[in-house]
């Protein structure tokens, strides 16, 4: 057959666990435990659209206007949606990674992202997915491989699945006290409590009609400082998705401005190091030195 439009597909298994990983933007295409979706697949034949499964890097979600400060120096980047006027989801959803490294049960996915109009830093980046019996670990490691800082912030674009179906029968759970509220842009407006609110999912809410397109932070974290965010779909299964101390942000969107066959077909629960426009606020943008690198896991599993 032709080369997808993802690039060459890396497969990985462990017992009943089965995961797609792609070439084009190190995206998960898949993940299956015994046949059921534990993330909503897109097709080999199809680009991925809504940012699906993408390794978001070097920022995630929407920049304004293509425009920060760093170090005193002004940049900007091409504006990605330029519908909102905003630069979307960092450089890297539409290049190749290498698989530098193979096992049955993993993929190191790797590439470098070199110095550009907009964003004149040098950073290696490798993404890592592994399969075992507890479900998939994603580690991402960046490495600033120049000179000089850089800014830096990630995240990645998964979409639970609810399984047969839509997601408005599922109930959906994260445990989060905060959410950040946004204009017609998507841009943050405010910071605002959950509590009295339809976005007060610390206890889960069956989703209806409710529509999310938000970030939340101040997420309640188990022994381990995992943060957990439970798709249950009426099938009785339940996806989890889980992100460790490095991603203080989960953006949920459930979907509604995907095209018709794609609206509410699953969650989108995307783990993110900074909030909507971090690059341009400086919130929670991680400073890495040269020679300096951070590591940064999320995972997925079907309960």
């Amino acid at each position: 057959m032709p080369v997808p439009p993802s690039g060459e597909q890396h497969v990985i298994r462990s017992g009943e666990h089965r995961a797609v990983v792609t070439e084009v933007a190190a995206a998960l295409r898949e993940y299956t435990v015994d046949r059921r979706d534990v993330v909503e697949p897109f097709g080999v034949e199809a680009m991925a659209d809504g940012a699906h499964g993408s390794t978001l890097v070097p920022w995630p979600n929407r920049l304004a206007d293509g425009r920060y400060t760093w170090d005193g120096e002004e940049h900007q980047l091409p504006l990605s949606e330029p519908k909102s006027s905003t630069a979307i989801h960092g450089l890297l959803r539409w290049r190749p990674f290498r698989a530098a490294e193979r096992t049955p049960q993993r993929v190191v996915m790797r590439t470098t992202l070199f110095p550009q109009t907009g964003y004149p830093f040098h950073l290696d980046l490798e993404v890592e997915y592994a399969l075992d019996g507890a479900g998939l670990t994603v580690t991402t490691t960046a490495t600033n491989s120049g000179t000089s800082a850089l800014p830096f912030g990630a995240g990645a674009h998964p979409y639970l699945s609810p399984g047969a179906g839509h997601i408005d029968a599922c109930m959906v759970q994260l445990d989060a006290a905060l959410r950040i509220d946004t204009d017609e842009r998507q841009l943050p407006r405010a910071t605002v409590p959950v509590a009295g609110t339809e976005y007060d999912l610390r206890a889960p809410l069956r989703i209806g009609s409710l529509r999310v397109d938000h970030a939340f932070t101040e997420l309640a974290r188990d022994a381990e400082g995992r943060a957990w965010t439970r798709l249950t779909g009426p099938d009785g299964a339940t996806a989890e998705l889980w992100v460790d101390e490095g991603y203080p942000y989960v953006e949920l969107f459930t979907g509604d401005t995907l095209p018709p066959g794609r609206r509410r077909t699953g969650l989108g629960v995307e783990p993110m190091t900074c909030p909507p426009n971090g690059l341009g606020s400086g919130l929670d943008v991680l400073r890495l030195e040269p020679g300096a690198s951070v590591r940064l896991q999320w995972g997925a599993r079907l309960a």
